[in-house]
This record gives C-alpha cells, sequence and structure tokens, in this order.
C-alpha cells in the first residue's frame, strides 16, 4: 500500500474517537474500546500484523495505563482525604476572604491554586476542584466551568509532577537512541531524559507569552459574555494584576524549567506565584481601582445556571488553621523535591524498583515495567493521603469514605486509558523492524501519518503542530495520552521536514496541554460538580475561541524559534 493510504488507514481509529465522542456524543468509556477494535482491524488487515502480536501490544498499553491510573488515584484519594478532614473547608474559607472582587478571585483561584494543584495531582482534577470555589464566591456557573477549564492550559504541560513528558514522551525512547547513536540530531543528546529536557525547556518557552496574555484575555472574555456591561473592558482594567500574576507564576516556571527538570514547573511555580499573589492582594499590590460584579441573579442568561444553587456569601469555615489544612501539599512538594533530584540519592533507587512485564506473551519486543515507588500516585500522593489521617486526626469511617469515593471515582478513567492506551501501544508497536511481524516492513501508524502529512503541510507544520496535540487531548482527555499518541507522529514530521525534534515535540506538549479546554472529560467531570451536565455543548462553544487563540499564539512561537530566532541553538 502507498504511504498516503496507509495515513489514511491509521486516521481511522482517531477519527472513529471523534465522531463517536463529539458528533454522537458517546462518552470515552465507549468510544475508546470502539477505537481501539478499529485499530486492531488496521494493524490485521492493512499492516498484516499477528494477532497475538497485537494482543500483546494491548497488554503493553494496559501495564502503561496502569501506570497513569496509579497517578489518578493518589491525586483524587488526596482530593477526597482533604475534602473529609475539613482541609479543604478550610482552604477555601481562607481564599474567600481574600477580595470581594471576581478578577482577583478567579486569578488567584483558577489561575494560581488551579496551577499547583496541576502540578502535584494533574488528570482534571484542578478544574473540577476550583470551579466549585468559585461557585460558591458567587461566579455563574457557567463562568466558573469556562474559566477553570481555560486555565487549566499552560501548567498542564508539567502537570501531575511532569507525567505528560516524562511518560507521554517514552515511546521516543528508541527514536533518541538510534539519533544518537548515527548523529542525525545536531544536538548531543545522551538520553531520552535529556531530550525531555530540553523539550520542557522549549515547551515552557512556547508557553511563556501566554502565561502573561492568557489572564488578560480570559478576564477580558468574563466581563465580555457574563458581565453586566457586555464589555471587555472591565476585564482589561485588571491587567496590572494579571502581569503581577504572571511573574510571580512565571519566573519558578521558568526556573525549574530550565534548570531542574518537567517535574516541577507548574507544582513550585503555582505554589510560590499563589504565595506572591495572595500576599500582594491583601497589600492591595495592582488591585483594580473600580469594582466589578456579575450583577443580580435575576439578571443572568438562563443558561448560565444549572442545578447548583449559586452563593450569594461565604458558606464555608475553617476547621482548623490554614497552616494544618495546607500542609499535605506542602508535604507533596518537599517530598516530590527530595524523591525527584538525582543528586539526593533516593530517585535512583526509587526508580529501580520496578514490577517487570518481559515477553508479554512471548514476544521478545513487547515489555513494560512499573515504577511503584516512583510513581507520583505512591509517592507522595498515597502516603501523605495515610498521614493526613493522623495529621488531621480523621475518625476511622471519614477514612473509610474518602477511600471507597476514591475507588468509585476509578471506573470510567480505567475503562477509557485501558483502550486509549492500548490503542496507542498498537500505533507505536506497528513499524517494527522484524520481517515476522512486519512482513511489509510498514512504517508504524503515526509516522505514515507524518509521512503524508508533511507532502501537505510543508514547511508550514509549526504553525499547526500544537493543534495536533490539542486534537490528542480533546480524542483521550489526557496531555499524557496525546503525547503517547502523537509523539512518534511529531518526531516523523520533524525528521521529514528538517525542523528541530525537540522543537516540534514541545509543540505536542504545549498543544497536549491547551487541548484541556475543550477536553470531553475534563468538560463532563467540571459540569457535574458545577450542576451542569447536558451544558457540555455551551461550553465547549466558548471555550474554542481561547483555544483557538492560545494555538495561534503557540504557532506563532514555535514557527519563530524554528527559523528566525534560534537557528543556533538547538
Amino acid at each position: 500500500m502507498s504511504i498516503p493510504v496507509l495515513a489514511i488507514i491509521a486516521f481511522i481509529p482517531i477519527a472513529v474517537a471523534l465522531v463517536l465522542m463529539v458528533g454522537l456524543r458517546w462518552p470515552a468509556t465507549k468510544a475508546m474500546p470502539v477505537a481501539w477494535l478499529t485499530a486492531v482491524l488496521g494493524g490485521v488487515l492493512a499492516w498484516k500484523l499477528p494477532a497475538g502480536y497485537i494482543a500483546a501490544l494491548s497488554l503493553q498499553g494496559v501495564i502503561t495505563a496502569i501506570s497513569v491510573l496509579i497517578i489518578v488515584f493518589g491525586a483524587i484519594l488526596i482530593l477526597y482525604t482533604l475534602h473529609h478532614s475539613g482541609g479543604m473547608e478550610t482552604i477555601q474559607c481562607g481564599f474567600q476572604n481574600i477580595s470581594p472582587d471576581p478578577r482577583v478571585q478567579v486569578i488567584i483561584i483558577g489561575y494560581l491554586f488551579a496551577a499547583f494543584i496541576e502540578g502535584a495531582a494533574g488528570f482534571g482534577t484542578p478544574a473540577a476542584l476550583a470551579a466549585p470555589l468559585l461557585l460558591s464566591l458567587g461566579f455563574p456557573p457557567l463562568a466558573a466551568a469556562v474559566m477553570c477549564l481555560t486555565f487549566n492550559s499552560f501548567p498542564v504541560s508539567f502537570g501531575a509532577v511532569g507525567t505528560p513528558i516524562v511518560l507521554g514522551l517514552k515511546f521516543l525512547k528508541d527514536l533518541v537512541q538510534q539519533a544518537v547513536q548515527t548523529g542525525t540530531l545536531d544536538v548531543n543528546f545522551t538520553s531520552l531524559e535529556s531530550f525531555n529536557m530540553l523539550v520542557g525547556k522549549w515547551a515552557s518557552l512556547i508557553h511563556l507569552p501566554l502565561i502573561f496574555l492568557l489572564p488578560i484575555f480570559m478576564l477580558g472574555f468574563m466581563t465580555r459574555f457574563f458581565g453586566p456591561e457586555k464589555s471587555w473592558k472591565p476585564g482589561f482594567r485588571a491587567w496590572k494584576f494579571c502581569v503581577f500574576a504572571a511573574i510571580a507564576f512565571g519566573v519558578p516556571y521558568m526556573f525549574f524549567a530550565w534548570f531542574v527538570g518537567p517535574e516541577f514547573p507548574s507544582l513550585i511555580g503555582g505554589l510560590v506565584g499563589l504565595g506572591i499573589v495572595v500576599w500582594g492582594a491583601k497589600k492591595g499590590i495592582a488591585i483594580p481601582k473600580d469594582s466589578f460584579t456579575f450583577g443580580p441573579q435575576s439578571g443572568w442568561a438562563a443558561d448560565w445556571t444549572g442545578s447548583v444553587s449559586v452563593a450569594e456569601d461565604c458558606v464555608f469555615e475553617a476547621k482548623m488553621s490554614q497552616f494544618k489544612a495546607w500542609l499535605p501539599y506542602i508535604l507533596i512538594g518537599i517530598i516530590l523535591v527530595i524523591t525527584r533530584i538525582p543528586e539526593l540519592g533516593l530517585k535512583g533507587w526509587l526508580a529501580g524498583v520496578k514490577i517487570p512485564f518481559n515477553s508479554i506473551l512471548g514476544y521478545e519486543s513487547v515489555s513494560n515495567s512499573i515504577a511503584i515507588l516512583y510513581l507520583p500516585g505512591t509517592i507522595p500522593f498515597i502516603l501523605v493521603a495515610l498521614l493526613t489521617v493522623l495529621i488531621h486526626g480523621m475518625p476511622g469511617g471519614k477514612v473509610g469514605l474518602a477511600w471507597k469515593e476514591s475507588f468509585a471515582k476509578m471506573k470510567n478513567p480505567t475503562i477509557a486509558l485501558f483502550f486509549a492506551v492500548a490503542l496507542v501501544s498498537i500505533f507505536r508497536g506497528s513499524g517494527i523492524a522484524d520481517a515476522a511481524l512486519n512482513p511489509n516492513n510498514y512504517p508504524s501508524m503515526p509516522l505514515a501519518m507524518a509521512k503524508a502529512v508533511a507532502a501537505i503541510a510543508g514547511q508550514a507544520w509549526p504553525m499547526f503542530a500544537s493543534f495536533v496535540g490539542g486534537l490528542g487531548s480533546f480524542i483521550t482527555g489526557s496531555n499524557t495520552v496525546s503525547d503517547l499518541l502523537f509523539a512518534e507522529f511529531q518526531w516523523g514530521m520533524a525528521s521529514q521536514l528538517a525542523l528541530p525534534h525537540q522543537i516540534i515535540v514541545a509543540a505536542q506538549v504545549v498543544g497536549g496541554a491547551m487541548g484541556n479546554m475543550v477536553c470531553i472529560h475534563n468538560i463532563v467531570a467540571v459540569c457535574a460538580v458545577v450542576g451542569l451536565s447536558g451544558m457540555e455543548g455551551p461550553i465547549i462553544r466558548r471555550t474554542f475561541w481561547p483555544f483557538l487563540f492560545y494555538g495561534l499564539v503557540a504557532g506563532i512561537v514555535v514557527t519563530l524559534m524554528s527559523f528566525v530566532f534560534l537557528p543556533g541553538l538547538y
């Protein structure tokens, strides 16, 4: 078969997922198994892969999904433990007393607090946590959902302690090693880890303009579509506070991306930025001089509200001191730093403790492992959740309830991720250089798409690379899975067009992050917590515009990086 035909066949599973989830509004729990089955049929009928080999690849994907799910479970467990201990209500009460201005509140909660939660937990938890908090402050539910979904973008590339890069780019290992051995790259990479470090650096640079521009744009968006004046101007008048917050977040974000690694930029940036901006807001630094409100609820549009009532006044009360409430998150930050810096000695030991799965179903080329102690889901998330029981003095009944609810929340992500990552594994394994397994010596499915698209896009690809990452997140609900799905595709595009690999892969990582704005999973989760179930369509229609804005700015930055400003710095 020709490369264009192979590319069309390779795209069919993605198209199937897109049609089922968007056109027919199927949940991922139903759409992803069908998409996986489509990939299986493509592998058997077009690539002529043995059925046993495809089964082995699918199991390999399930093992990778288990690693992701351990992180998801740990993040959810922390959230429910704090909820039942009273720690979260204490944190919420503290936030509400900082400023009465919704423009200030949404920057502190939706931008900075959510960035910290993304850095520590990821996987959709920031928007699902921050939106109800804004609701309690008097935000229209639709506004709270849209703002939190949109701000959950630039932190996501480094979310869940770098999981989108550390785990999401794992399938580039062979390509990176091959490039090192053949000397085909203009940077002397020594390992996938060093390549990931460079990807994180360039991803942070691509995000940097949006760290400043997005909050200003979104405050204007909020006052235009949810304010009584229906004008962008009240939001834009808070630009000084947006710049103050962007500097407070962006400086540590960039420092850790460039000098430490992809695990910490959002975690530390969010935590440091939150502390600085809360202090500044209390001191009146850069606070808008005018006032803004959403107006009386009687004047709100019908689609702004749902089944959850909007609070007019503070309804939370402190159950403990703010320090005690924040201590679990402080411990998470400390433990992550201690276990992720190689010089401290724990990283190598924890990463070396693995549950191996070698020669799956007898295929020597198909192996995987679970680094059980190095996954942030176990250390620190589950560990800190257990410590929180002692720190907050939780009774056994509430502890059991937190664990029960956390397990209950795992059903849908488990089904969706098992099939999504199994599909990814088939994608990457389809190009194996083994005549017995790949008799036609076809390229892998992502590389087939890369070769076909390269002929169409040409040197304009840097402008559009991030939208591919956004499509991946939109379909799969995860920046990590988007990177697993399309990183090899982006690598192939860079190879075909002689573009810097780390810049194009960084554009993929950035695109996967901005895709959280329109990600079906996140939207469904946020709708559920703010009482807007069934309103997913109106939310997507509103978040599409900031998604497009983000992608265009990112595309311009990637194009300049690739061709103009940095040709000698790759």
